[in-house]
């Protein structure tokens, strides 16, 4: 009886998230990482409630929004790919105008009844618009549509590290990067855009770079330089991380991150408040977890009916690999801090929002390809 019971029960489930058009195996593992994530939010804040419900609003809004999204054509996103990447280039301008200030950077636009960070959107409107440009050409790409997808992406990077936003530049212009990837560059075009890229480090590092942004990467070559000022971030978190140990201290008994010793502890640095509680091993089931997401994505990816979809899907798969990489890297002493947040764990309404609805994009992709045969 119980097991005719359960076997029913997972098949009215599948009915549901098929009506949906929603992919069960992506469904679930984001539901997991969501409410893990909820868990190790209120460690980090120290058992703050109030918090917690603002960041369980937003996630009931980021699933919404991952369903609406999962059930809008591929088709129709092709064609309002364009009117979205334009539309949010206006809002980077209005940002430059009459953006909000806070900690040193412009990049926040309150119209009253919401505060919302414009270079969001570029992270969805950026793969979309290359992914449709590229989708009716003939692949790989040649010099002259790459030099049109590369501006594509040059231009809204450009405005959002002027705000400054390194962060969110990185992650834009990733995400048009790998579209353009999987778009297949040619091996002489990668390695001349490489040499370019060499031979131009020294004018980045003194013009492009920012006071405070070339003091990180010397701060993530010898953060003991300054453990009180620019290293202290880096040194705490390292510290949090290493008395974790192999199996952790347990959830709510982390010591550095309780004590209020990791800075940014509920946002930027969360890792290392999971590194102290669950240790080696949690973080090894962690990464695991968040690898199966990213393997479910490049699945849908590569089993895409349409280059549009391919491009698309795959490009926001890897994008989330990078959040990924750049938190853990940063918090571990092996990037800069550069302000990525972890991918639906840290705290924020806005970067869970786009990232849902990266998601609803992907399922997108994937149910246009079961219901079209």
């Amino acid at each position: 009886m119980n097991q005719i019971f359960d076997t029913n029960s997972i098949s009215y489930s599948r009915r549901i998230l098929d009506a949906l058009r929603v992919d069960p195996v992506l469904m679930l593992m984001l539901c997991i990482l969501s409410i893990f994530g909820m868990m190790l939010l209120y460690s980090a804040s120290g058992s703050n409630i109030d918090l917690m419900l603002r960041q369980l609003t937003r996630l009931t809004m980021a699933l919404v929004l991952l369903v609406v999204v999962a059930n809008i054509p591929p088709r129709v996103l092709k064609k309002i790919s364009v009117w979205l990447y334009l539309g949010g280039l206006l809002l980077l301008v209005a940002v430059m105008f009459y953006g909000e200030i806070g900690k040193g950077a412009q990049r926040w636009l309150n119209l009253g009844f919401i505060r919302f960070q414009p270079s969001e959107i570029l992270k969805l409107a950026v793969p979309m618009v290359v992914a449709s440009y590229l989708a009716d050409r003939i692949l790989p790409v040649g010099w002259k549509h790459l030099l049109v997808s590369v501006l594509l992406v040059l231009i809204p990077v450009l405005m959002i590290a002027r705000q400054p936003d390194l962060g969110t530049a990185i992650l834009v212009g990733s995400a048009g990067f790998f579209v353009l990837f999987l778009a297949g560059i040619r091996w002489k075009i990668m390695l001349s855009l490489g040499v370019l890229l060499s031979l131009m480090a020294p004018l980045l590092w003194k013009v492009a770079l920012l006071d405070y942004q070339r003091e990180r990467i010397i701060t993530l070559l010898n953060p003991d330089s300054d453990p009180l000022g620019s290293g202290y971030h880096i040194i705490q978190s390292k510290i949090a991380i290493g008395s974790g140990g192999v199996y952790g201290k347990g959830w709510l008994n982390g010591t550095q991150s309780q004590l209020d010793f990791i800075p940014e502890r509920a946002t930027d640095f969360i890792f290392s408040v999971f590194g102290e509680e669950f240790g080696f091993f949690g973080s090894i089931l962690l990464i695991f977890l968040y690898l199966i997401i990213i393997y479910r994505g490049l699945y849908i990816a590569a089993h895409s009916a349409e280059t549009f979809g391919r491009l698309l899907a795959g490009a926001l798969s890897l994008t989330f690999f990078v959040y990924l990489f750049v938190n853990i890297g940063m918090v571990t002493g092996m990037l800069p801090v550069v302000g990525v947040p972890l991918p639906l764990i840290s705290y924020g309404g806005t970067s869970m929002v786009t990232l849902m609805m990266g998601f609803g994009l992907i399922m997108s992709i994937r149910s246009a390809r079961r219901y079209l045969g």
